[in-house]
């Protein structure tokens, strides 16, 4: 049996994804499981167990190019890209993303099994042979795994044992591992000073020569969304007083270095900026060693959630009943106005974020130290 997924991004929506492919492995065992994505999130998916086959659609590129006048190397990519996608006669096609971008690419795969949502939202739903209902009352990860109760009910298997354990896998290898060493190595000094060794056991030369154990607070203060962006000068005060209240060292994360560089600027203590030097495997790697992570609203906060590290997110205009991060042990911060959710990427006044206080964040950090300490 093939079977092609098609969540084309992000970051976050492909990680709510995982848990609706570990399903389907386990419902078809022996299958053939293709997944096309884009290239921001293809990183995520490399090498991961429950995969045969990752196809990485360049459409950006494609279309950037093309928008520059460079027309011969886009179209010899997209043909490359159409044969490989056809290349297997696919028995079921599962859109989980629901736009015309994904549908068209359903359309293209040959596949004989459409499955979508019950949508026309940009007419994605003309290009599906079945069809279910989407609840958007549900969490991201339990709407997609809803794709998988139908499928269940016509092999005769159950359900509820097929989606009993979530699983959020992310292939991390040992070239990961080390890559992250070698980043916390070369910041080993300031780490070491600020208090954040762990009193486990796991001291120098304790387990084989390994490093001692890294106590750390990972700071993610980047979103695409300027609607879920917190102020810089705030996440510099937060970070000071993680710092100085709790001992433990400060690393900042995210993929532009721009506001990294303005936040480590602004602050009065030492942090490790970290923006734009990790892959996102490194990036769940480091997350997996954090102590907590504290977030806006973005990829990075599905990463870590992914990786079981405790949370204080940070939210606005978007509904964390619907995409906070999954699971048990995480914080989620928001003001309750009378405009949210609005889900707007703009906003003239931005309250919701605004609104949210230094004090109430580094509250919850606090609170999530004394009750999640990671050995």
């Amino acid at each position: 049996m093939n079977i092609l997924i098609v969540k084309l991004s992000a970051i976050g929506d492909v990680i709510h994804t995982l848990p609706a492919l570990a399903a389907l492995r386990r419902l078809y065992p022996a299958a053939d499981i293709t997944w096309v994505v884009e290239e921001a999130a293809a990183d995520l998916l490399r090498d991961h167990p429950a995969l045969d086959r990752v196809l990485v659609s360049r459409r950006k590129s494609w279309l950037g190019e093309v928008r520059r006048g460079r027309i011969a190397a886009p179209l010899a990519e997209m043909r490359a890209f159409l044969r490989a996608l056809r290349c297997r006669p696919y028995d079921l096609v599962i859109d989980f993303h629901g736009l015309l971008k994904s549908a068209v690419v359903v359309a293209l795969s040959g596949g004989r099994r459409r499955l979508g949502y019950d949508s026309l939202q940009e007419m994605s739903g003309l290009f599906y042979t079945e069809k279910i209902p989407e609840d958007m009352a549900k969490h991201a990860v339990d709407r997609y795994l809803d794709f998988i109760r139908p499928l269940a009910r016509e092999a005769h298997a159950r359900y509820d044992s097929l989606i009993a354990a979530p699983s959020f896998a992310i292939a991390i290898g040992r070239a990961h591992q080390r890559r992250v060493d070698a980043l916390l190595a070369e910041h080993a000094p300031l780490l070491a000073t600020a208090g954040g060794r762990e009193e486990n056991g796991r001291t120098a030369g304790a387990a084989g020569g390994e490093p001692p154990a890294i106590r750390f607070v990972a700071v993610n203060p980047v979103a695409f969304w300027e609607t879920k962006l917190w102020e810089e000068e705030k996440f510099a005060g937060l970070c000071d007083r993680i710092r100085r209240e709790t001992g433990l060292p400060v690393i900042l994360t995210g993929g532009a270095a721009g506001p990294l560089d303005r936040i480590r600027a602004r602050m009065k203590t030492e942090a490790v900026n970290l923006g734009g030097r990790t892959t996102l495997r490194e990036l769940a790697c480091l997350y997996e060693r954090a102590a907590l992570v504290v977030t806006t609203d973005s990829g990075p906060m599905h990463l870590a959630a992914a990786m079981g590290t405790p949370l204080v997110a940070l939210f606005g205009p978007t509904d964390p009943v619907r995409t906070g991060p999954y699971g048990k042990g995480h914080r989620v911060i928001r003001r309750s106005l009378a405009c949210m959710p609005c889900f707007r990427k703009r906003c003239e006044t931005t309250a919701c974020m605004r609104e949210i206080s230094v004090e109430e964040v580094l509250t919850a950090v606090k609170e999530q130290l004394a009750g999640t300490k990671k050995e």
